[in-house]
């Protein structure tokens, strides 16, 4: 099961860790809670979530995304295709291509600006299932059709559709030092403030190290970094979530991030304990979905 493939990697990376010399108790202590998290979550969802991960055809209606980014589902969603102007898709085994379809015209849109500014092409992750839902694997998130990874691998040629699972997706993140890598460079600044400047966009998650590469930067408008939100992993690409579309009335959106510009001591605080886990502690409960997500699944 691919959840419990994901155990052992979190495991490898705590061992790692947790005996860094410069690593914190507190660090620690993170770093295995976030070990026992992953092996609950993997026995308590993997059977429910495969309800939805077994679903292969979309939901037929009106395009609607229904319920919260972590505990919802999708009518009427649309593939996003495996080829496009600046993009292509990759883990593409995982079907997990399917969004609403604004989601699908945001990364078109962004794509053909990517293309237009010359910083190579955007390997695009996981959307959502065909009709949404939990997954087995990889995300609390992306259950209603507006979320959203791209990765920061951008030096990849076009590949055969059937290449582009298993990737060397890097990261651009010294997980040690806690600040960007010398692979990050001026081509993920274009890429996140591309992203940043569609109004559709509700936030982007990224790792707290790329953020504070970019509050560090002396920019005429910082009014784009208060949608780069500081979470846990996301060192390898940007999770891009959009505001409930006005055709989901059942879809549930999130408060707006706080006035400024999430710099100095928000950010900070990411960056005070050691190396930060992959995924948040605690255990991760199957959400309670909308009625409606019953009689669709």
């Amino acid at each position: 099961m691919q959840a419990i493939d994901d155990l052992g990697r979190l495991g490898a990376w705590s061992r790692s860790t947790i005996q860094s010399k410069n690593m914190t108790s507190g660090a620690r202590l993170r770093a295995a809670t976030a070990v026992v998290s992953l092996g609950v979550l993997s026995l308590a969802l993997a059977s429910a979530a495969h309800a939805w991960d077994d679903v292969e055809t979309p939901a037929a209606g009106s395009p609607e995304s229904i319920g919260r980014y972590a505990a919802g589902c999708l009518v009427g969603a649309e593939r996003l295709s495996a080829d496009g102007v600046g993009y292509q898709a990759v883990n593409i085994a995982r079907n997990r291509h399917y969004g609403h379809p604004a989601l699908v015209d945001f990364i078109e849109s962004l794509a053909q600006r990517a293309a237009d500014a010359n910083i190579g092409l955007l390997p695009v992750g996981d959307l959502s299932q065909p009709r949404g839902g939990p997954m087995i694997h990889a995300h609390a998130s992306h259950q209603v059709g507006l979320d959203a990874d791209v990765y920061f691998r951008l030096d990849l040629n076009r590949l055969p559709a059937e290449s582009r699972d298993d990737l060397d997706l890097y990261s651009v993140v010294d997980g040690e030092r806690l600040v960007v890598n010398e692979r990050f460079g001026e081509q993920h600044v274009t890429m996140l403030r591309l992203a940043a400047a569609d109004p559709r966009v509700e936030r982007i998650f990224v790792n707290p190290a790329i953020k504070q590469a970019l509050c560090e930067r002396d920019w005429p408008d910082r009014t784009f970094l208060r949608t780069l939100r500081p979470w846990f992993g996301h060192d390898d690409h940007m999770h891009v979530r959009l505001k409930c579309p006005s055709d989901s009335a059942d879809c549930i959106g999130q408060p707006a991030p706080a006035p400024g510009d999430g710099c100095g001591a928000e950010v900070a605080g990411w960056l005070d304990d050691g190396p930060i886990p992959q995924r948040p502690p605690g255990e991760r409960r199957m959400p309670t979905l909308s009625p409606r997500c019953d009689a669709i699944r």
